[in-house]
Parts: C-alpha cells; sequence; structure tokens
C-alpha cells in the first residue's frame, strides 16, 4: 500500500460503479455518494444497503469505523462502519473507499455517512487514534464520545516502544496490565506513574502524548458511557471486524465485492439461527429466582447468559449496607476473600434506581453483579424495566422506528420497509418450526415454499408497483434493460439451484427418518426379546 494519502482505484473502477449501478437497480433504499463524480472520483466512495440503513436505525448507538486496512496494509482501502446487533454479532452500517485521506475527504464521508443514517448520531464511535481522523470526528460527530481502538494502541506501543521491549522484557505486560486490569482512575494514575519511573521513561514523547489523550483509550476513563461490549476491561481489545474471514491484504477490487456480499450473507444467516435459537430453545435457570426467569424471557439467548453470569455471582459478593438514611442508601459490595476490590452503589429506594462504581450498565447495558446483589437485600424481585436496554431483547427490531422517506425509498400506506422485513422473518421462523414436526408436513411445507418462490418471482418480474427511487445524497446511477433482463435470467438460475437443492435435502432428510425408524424397530425388538428372557 502506497504511504501517500491519495490513491487510485485503477482498473478497478468501473467494476466498483458497476456493482453500484447493479444495487441501486436491485435495492430501492440503497445509497451511494462519489466525492467528486463517477467520471472523475477525487475522493472517496460510500454506500449503504437498506439492511444496513434500517440495522442502524435499532442498533446505532455505538459505532465502529474500521480502517484496519492501513495497518494490515490492504491492497484495497476499505473501511466499514460496523456495531453489535442484538445478540452481540456484528453488524453493518455502511462501507466506504478510501482514495483520499485528507481531513476533508473525512469530513465529508463522516457527514455523508450520517445523511444516510438519516442524521442520528451515535452515542459512542471507535476509531484508530489517527490524528486527521481525530479532527474529522470532532468536526462531524461533536456530541458523541470518541473512543480509539486498544487494539491499535497496543500494536503502535509494540513500534514505538520497540527497543524498550526488547531491553524490559517484562515491560509489555506491565504496560497492558496497568491498562486493563486497573478499576479506578486513581489506580491507573498511580500504576502509569510507576511504570514510568521504574523504566525510565518520564520524557518518552509517546507514552507522553498517549498520556496526555487517556480520556479516549484507557478503559477507566471510558466506563460512563456505551459501547456495547461484554466486559470493560478487554472491550475493543481488537477490532470489531464485520469482515474476518472474508477480506484480507491480497483482496482485489474485483474480489471484493463478491466477498463482501458472502459477508453480509453469512452474517444474515448467523442472525437468523440466533433469533431461531432464542426463541425455539429455553435456557437452563440457575436459580429459584423470578428475575432469572424474567430476563430469560427477554433477552437474546447471548445475552441472557450474561446477564445469568452476574446473577449467580450475586451468591458470592453480598451487600453491606453502609448508610440508609433517607431515599437514598449505600451499600458496599466486595466477593469473600477480595475486601480491597469492593465496590460501591448508591440505591434510591423508592425508584428503584441503583448506580455503580463499576459502571457495567452504563457500559455495555447490563446489569451488574454488585447491583444485583443490592436488590437480593432489598426484595427487588424483577428487573426494573429502566434496566432492561431494549437493543439486547428479543424484541429489539420490533416496531416501525423509521418510514421510508427517511430511507429515501416508494412510500406505503399499508406497512414500511421495516415492518414487512420483520413480519416475513417472523413468520418465516415459525413455519420452519411448524414444517419440520413430521415428514408429512415437511413434504407439505416444501411444497407449499416451491409455490411461494414461483409467486414471488412472478410479482417480481411484474414490478409489483415498486419503482426505485434515489435521495437527494445518492448517487443518480441507472441499469440499462440489458442489465435487468441479464440479472432476471441470474435470479431464475438461482431459484432453479435452490429448488434442486431443497430437493436433495427433502431426500437426505427422508433418509435419516427412515434409518431412524428402522433404528427404533431393532431397538424395539431387542426389548421385546429381553423381557421374553427375563420372563424365562
Amino acid at each position: 500500500m502506497s504511504s501517500s494519502r491519495q490513491r487510485t482505484l485503477g482498473s478497478g473502477g468501473q467494476h466498483i460503479f458497476d456493482y453500484l449501478k447493479r444495487m441501486q437497480g436491485e435495492d430501492p433504499g440503497f445509497f451511494c455518494a462519489v466525492q467528486g463524480d463517477s467520471e472523475n472520483p477525487t475522493g472517496n466512495i460510500f454506500w449503504a444497503d437498506a439492511n444496513s440503513r434500517v440495522n442502524y436505525q435499532y442498533f446505532g448507538d455505538t459505532v465502529t469505523f474500521d480502517t484496519a486496512y492501513r495497518t494490515n496494509r490492504y491492497r484495497v482501502p476499505f473501511a466499514p462502519f460496523t456495531g453489535w446487533n442484538h445478540h452481540g454479532q456484528p453488524v453493518l452500517f455502511g462501507c466506504a473507499l478510501l482514495l483520499n485521506e485528507s481531513e476533508s475527504s473525512f469530513v465529508w464521508l463522516f457527514q455523508t455517512w450520517l445523511a444516510a443514517m438519516s442524521d442520528r448520531h451515535p452515542l459512542s464511535i471507535t476509531t484508530d487514534q489517527d490524528r486527521i481522523i481525530r479532527a474529522a470526528v470532532a468536526q462531524v460527530f461533536p456530541r458523541t464520545r470518541h473512543r480509539f481502538c486498544k487494539w491499535n494502541v497496543f500494536r503502535e506501543a509494540q513500534e514505538k516502544l520497540f527497543l524498550v521491549n526488547q531491553s524490559h522484557v517484562t515491560f509489555e505486560a506491565e504496560f497492558q496490565r496497568c491498562i486493563n486490569l486497573t478499576e479506578t482512575i486513581d489506580e491507573f494514575e498511580s500504576s502509569w506513574e510507576s511504570l514510568l519511573e521504574k523504566y525510565n521513561l518520564l520524557d518518552n514523547e509517546w507514552l507522553q502524548s498517549m498520556y496526555n489523550a487517556r480520556q479516549q483509550w484507557v478503559p477507566v476513563y471510558l466506563r460512563d458511557t456505551f459501547f456495547g461490549e461484554m466486559s470493560i476491561t478487554q472491550g475493543s481489545d481488537s477490532i470489531n471486524s464485520f469482515f474476518d474471514g472474508f477480506i484480507n491484504a491480497s483482496t482485489s477490487i474485483q474480489v471484493l465485492l463478491k466477498q463482501y456480499e458472502k459477508a453480509t450473507a453469512s452474517r444474515y444467516e448467523k442472525e437468523v439461527k440466533a433469533d431461531y435459537d432464542t426463541i425455539n430453545t429455553a435456557p437452563v435457570l440457575k436459580t429459584p429466582s423470578p428475575m432469572e426467569k424474567q430476563a430469560a424471557n427477554l433477552y437474546t439467548r447471548k445475552i441472557f447468559t450474561q446477564f445469568q453470569e452476574e446473577l449467580v455471582e450475586t451468591l458470592a459478593n453480598p451487600a453491606t449496607v453502609i448508610d440508609d438514611g433517607g431515599s437514598e442508601a449505600l451499600y458496599r459490595v466486595a466477593k469473600f476473600g477480595e475486601d480491597h476490590k469492593a465496590h460501591f452503589i448508591k440505591f434510591n429506594v423508592f425508584e428503584r434506581k441503583a448506580s455503580c462504581s463499576c459502571q457495567m450498565f452504563e457500559f455495555s447495558g447490563i446489569i451488574c453483579r454488585h447491583i444485583l446483589a443490592v436488590f437480593r437485600v432489598t426484595n427487588v424481585l424483577t428487573l426494573p424495566s429502566h434496566y432492561i436496554l431494549k437493543r439486547w431483547t428479543r424484541n429489539a427490531k420490533s416496531g416501525v422506528i423509521l418510514d421510508e422517506h427517511t430511507l429515501g425509498l416508494p412510500g406505503s400506506s399499508q406497512e414500511s420497509l421495516t415492518a414487512r422485513y420483520e413480519n416475513l422473518r417472523r413468520e418465516a421462523i415459525k413455519y420452519v418450526e411448524e414444517g419440520a414436526a413430521s415428514t408429512h408436513i415437511y413434504n407439505v411445507a416444501m411444497d407449499a415454499l416451491h409455490e411461494a418462490a414461483k409467486k414471488v418471482y412472478a410479482a417480481k418480474k411484474q414490478g409489483a408497483g415498486v419503482t426505485p427511487s434515489t435521495s437527494v445524497k445518492e448517487c443518480q446511477l441507472q441499469s440499462s434493460s440489458v442489465e435487468q433482463d441479464k440479472r432476471i435470467e441470474e435470479l431464475t438460475a438461482e431459484l432453479e439451484n435452490a429448488s434442486q437443492r431443497c430437493e436433495a435435502y427433502r431426500a437426505s432428510l427422508l433418509a435419516v427418518l427412515k434409518d431412524m425408524e428402522e433404528e427404533k424397530l431393532k431397538i424395539a425388538v431387542k426389548v421385546q426379546n429381553t423381557r421374553l428372557n427375563l420372563k424365562g
């Protein structure tokens, strides 16, 4: 990768613009923008499909702008905007190709991304610590908490402190312990000063610059802001990479777009599977607490597991009242044998509101073991509503929270894209569960799916009254009728392949069921023979 801040797409440029044209023809909610114009792009390229824009409305409270292509020497300057969905899985909010890394280009990119996301600012954003990105974030997101990716800070530390690490083999471990394991600001400040004195680094310019910016990357300073990560001390150890395993340093422009589509499809499948597991399998409860049962019915499976861990830990973290005068009481919670690591909780009895010195709820949106310990001794038997973050619940994507006008989509007098999408998905999950109940129902369900696929294809071919539209910021790109015909042929071939795969799956399933019936028969015969032998 050239070290220059200005790049070109080369021969891959037309490939990108052809892709943007095709996507805009297929997806009415597709948003794209080019700095300059498609004939002579002078800066960056940004795009976001309808799913990315809808997901942002649900999960856009915290965002990561991933520029790992710079540190990993990628051939393509590809930078996605990502976040976390209700299962704690990476979710995509749009992508950029960064041909220009000037401050004005980053400002343009962030402003364009905001326009695609209905000008809704996130609570927090995580980027690398590049000076130019910092300036652009401050200009475009003045009210958003800006954090540096800790993984990038540690990587840079290895470069800047290479000689120190060579001379002192214990320094790196102590440096990371100072950052990750200190639990209070005073403890961090003391540990940092001791570390620099021990290794004679008080005059190190890089360490001084990172200390000056400590409120943007050291965990103890960030606990009061939501970042959607389960652990405060381990948060942002690695970048939230939506494209892990799909895009690497050798990926070309041509391959990038194929891998982009594979990654989005794979992530979607994982989300659907997590939805299905949450709805159709019951977690094992570990306590008789009504609060645990309540949480099991509210949260997605992964988030419930995290909550359950906190709840179980209350057994080893007793709460002791220190001051219960007035409407607000003060409690001290410490693990058995670790009194020196106590946390302090202020609890308003009448409002059932508590604040803990660990600030886990503020940082991750999941209530901590210390507040739960106080709830135990004050007979708060169920979770108060203000401690249930909807974005972590199984109903996180319920409710219509944006309309077609917001997305630049054609209007509908009946339902928005969000509602149609969610209704179809919920019905599909229920249909799968019922359709697998028996061989006969399975066959009926498969036949119905084939018929439905034909009708959907026919409706799409006729247009179904949908006319693609573009928002002000979108590229005015039009697909030719030849491209549309070609796409229809491709979809027809895909539908035929899908039908063939369905038939193959059905045959395999029937074979498995047949084998199971034969095995059951054999076991039944053995049981009968055993009984006869015992009687004899």
